[in-house]
């Protein structure tokens, strides 16, 4: 299939390439990694993203490539979805997208539903970002520094700093030879890991009070609701890395992360629409239970959006400590 892949992009013109809504840093370092090699091949390339780029990743070489907006799907010949375990992650372009002729699926997520015309799906790479570091060589493609930094970006933080249960081999190989082609670890962590603005500390306190604990004790439930992040001045794309810390409170086997979804600075033009994210101390496989609401994602990373009123959905979470 990769073989496959590699004719259809070499004789393609102008290229879509997309990922999931509320990215992370795998997703945004894929999408970039993906969008500098196409140019490097001569390509016209279009990155998209429906949501705000979030602080910590705006560092990312050429970020500016990124827009929220879709042309018709006239004007492309591939699209190439990335990190996305299914087509409605991708957001509102999503029936847009599936006009293109033909659709390039590369994803790591156990959940992937196989959609497209071609897949690389490959459930053991730590990232997305792991698979196009494969595709690449295999095209015999220079990498360069940007394209190093965003991969290298990727694995960093889909393994959660080389601490989750995903961490494989090839991320620290990967990682290195990122290193020798340029990349300033120092630099990358001082981005995502080392400065948060004032309203994100203030989200976190407001989060921080927010926690309930299921009747059991194995299950922590973080409700983020519009009016903390107006008296904040924050955004979803503050709201990364949150979870952990209800996830680490003893004896909790499941973190859940309730979020109003917004449309940039403004409120969602549908209120009892939520995002609600997943994670498990490894323990229960929460990719399992997002699925079971349409979404996806790892065993013990997972999400889902829901349209819900915000008491219903709080019963529903608590529904499913029982079960643990």
């Amino acid at each position: 299939m990769m073989q496959q892949i590699i004719r259809q992009l070499k004789n393609s013109r102008h290229v879509l390439v997309a990922t999931h809504a509320n990215p992370d840093g795998d997703a945004l370092g894929s999408l970039i990694a993906m969008g500098l090699a196409l140019e490097t091949l001569q390509k016209t390339a279009t990155l998209y993203n429906e949501s705000p780029i979030p602080a910590v990743y705006r560092f990312l070489p050429a970020v500016d490539m990124v827009s929220c907006e879709v042309a018709s799907s006239d004007i492309y010949d591939t699209a190439i979805i990335l990190d996305c375990g299914n087509f409605r992650r991708i957001g509102k372009a999503a029936e847009e997208i599936t006009r293109i002729p033909a659709i390039i699926n590369i994803d790591h997520h156990v959940t992937n539903t196989f959609f497209g015309d071609f897949q690389i799906i490959d459930i053991a790479a730590c990232a997305t970002a792991e698979i196009l570091y494969r595709l690449f060589k295999e095209m015999a493609l220079p990498i360069t520094t940007e394209m190093a930094t965003s991969i290298y970006t990727g694995i960093l933080t889909d393994t959660g700093s080389f601490r989750f249960s995903n961490t494989n081999k090839a991320a620290f190989t990967i990682c290195e030879e990122m290193v020798a082609c340029g990349v300033d670890p120092y630099r990358v962590a001082q981005h995502v890991y080392g400065t948060y603005s004032l309203g994100r500390i203030k989200l976190l306190n407001r989060a921080l009070d927010s926690i309930e604990i299921s009747p059991n004790g194995k299950l922590s439930l973080m409700t983020l609701t519009d009016e903390m992040f107006e008296e904040t001045g924050t955004n979803p794309e503050d709201v990364d890395g949150l979870i952990n810390y209800a996830k680490r409170i003893e004896d909790v086997k499941v973190a859940v992360l309730i979020h109003a979804h917004r449309n940039g600075e403004r409120a969602s033009d549908h209120p009892n629409l939520f995002h609600v994210s997943l994670r498990s101390d490894g323990s229960v496989d929460v990719a399992r239970i997002a699925y079971a609401f349409g979404g996806g994602g790892h065993s013990s990373a997972a999400g889902f959006s829901i349209e819900s009123s915000l008491a219903d959905l709080r019963l529903t979470v608590f529904d499913l400590a029982a079960k643990l």
